[in-house]
């Protein structure tokens, strides 16, 4: 299949959207004997839904998904059975608590604010074409590292500048797609000698591991220092209390948490240390991955949709300016609250 596959590469998602429907959302595709790639490939929600959720724990990933997916480390998207079942619940925990929430919001609508309005007014003015969906990753990637690490890369710019960051994860990412196409002596041979996509690879994975490393041992000093002073006294209530009203990062949650459920027993039996480099590290790997790309593709796919359908925009911006207050000046640009888009 692997001809028919390379021929249509340049349609690969309408060809692969064709295939589904034909074959009833699920799909075997037989790749060369030599290159061990057959995958099952569906779309069916309820098969989705029966192996991600009702029998996830029937299907582990296993050492060949870990292997190919190294750069992750020992994250939640490689973790199986109980190991992924203790990160989920520390994470889940952390996520959904109210402190990060508030970070959540306020650090989004301030890059809205100071970052994507100033590239969407500069582009405007100088009637530039502008490709959204690097505009999204760019906007997702920095969004993401904020509430995940507390630092902004700086990614959304009006000159849309390379961010090492960015770029090796960029460079990671392909490589592992081409780990899922090469044959897999290839690439564990160009891993062996250095070469190729597997030399990208490389040099992609250590610098990641030196910015989420400096990423972290910022923290650690931030969390040392705030420690200090709140002993000795030089800390006052209203400025505690202001921490706790801008909430704080999951990285900052991750350090704060290793101090209260050290003696955990799901913890303490996996082996698992929340202030632990190497833990923070793959942590704050695979997150970064689960919130740059999948929500930078949801975006774009929503402006596509709502381009190829005026009537929807329009009643879109109907809605839109029945929230605006007669005294507004509807010229500027206005991020709308979230509350006011319940109504």
């Amino acid at each position: 299949m692997l001809p028919g596959t390379l021929y249509y590469i340049n349609q690969i998602h309408h060809r692969v959207t064709m295939t589904m429907r034909r074959s009833g959302g699920t799909f075997l595709y037989k790749g060369p004997w030599l290159a061990n790639m057959d995958i099952l490939s569906t779309v069916d929600p309820a098969n989705v839904h029966y192996v991600m959720s009702a029998n996830f724990l029937n299907f582990p990933k296993g050492p060949k998904f870990r292997e190919m997916f190294d750069v992750l480390g020992d994250g939640i998207f490689n973790a199986d059975l109980d190991m992924w079942r203790v990160q989920r619940k520390i994470a889940r925990g952390l996520i959904t608590h109210i402190r990060f929430h508030r970070f959540l919001l306020r650090t989004s609508k301030d890059k809205v604010d100071t970052g994507l309005i100033n590239v969407l007014q500069h582009v405007s003015d100088r009637g530039s074409v502008l490709d959204l969906q690097d505009l999204f990753q760019r906007l997702t990637f920095d969004t993401s590292c904020i509430l995940f690490t507390g630092c902004d890369p700086g990614c959304v710019s009006v000159d849309f500048p390379e961010v090492p960051f960015s770029k090796a994860m960029d460079d990671a990412e392909e490589a592992i797609l081409v780990r899922h196409i090469m044959p897999e002596f290839i690439w564990k041979l160009q891993r062996w000698v250095g070469i190729g996509s597997e030399k990208k690879l490389s040099l992609a994975s250590k610098t990641l591991d030196d910015i989420i490393g400096q990423y972290i041992a910022m923290k650690k000093e931030e969390l040392v220092r705030t420690t200090k002073m709140q002993k000795k006294g030089h800390k006052k209530e209203d400025e505690d209390e202001e921490e706790e009203e801008k909430g704080c990062d999951l990285l900052t949650s991750y350090l704060r948490e290793s101090i209260t459920i050290s003696d955990d027993n799901d913890t303490g039996r996996m082996g698992i240390k929340l202030d632990d480099d190497k833990f923070l590290r793959d942590m704050v790997m695979n997150l970064m991955i689960a919130g740059r790309d999948t929500t930078s593709s949801a975006l774009t796919w929503f402006i596509w949709l709502v381009s190829t359908h005026p009537h929807i925009e329009s009643k879109i911006r109907d809605e839109l300016k029945t929230l605006i207050a007669p005294e507004e000046d509807r010229e500027k640009w206005r991020v709308f609250k979230p509350e006011e888009l319940k109504t």
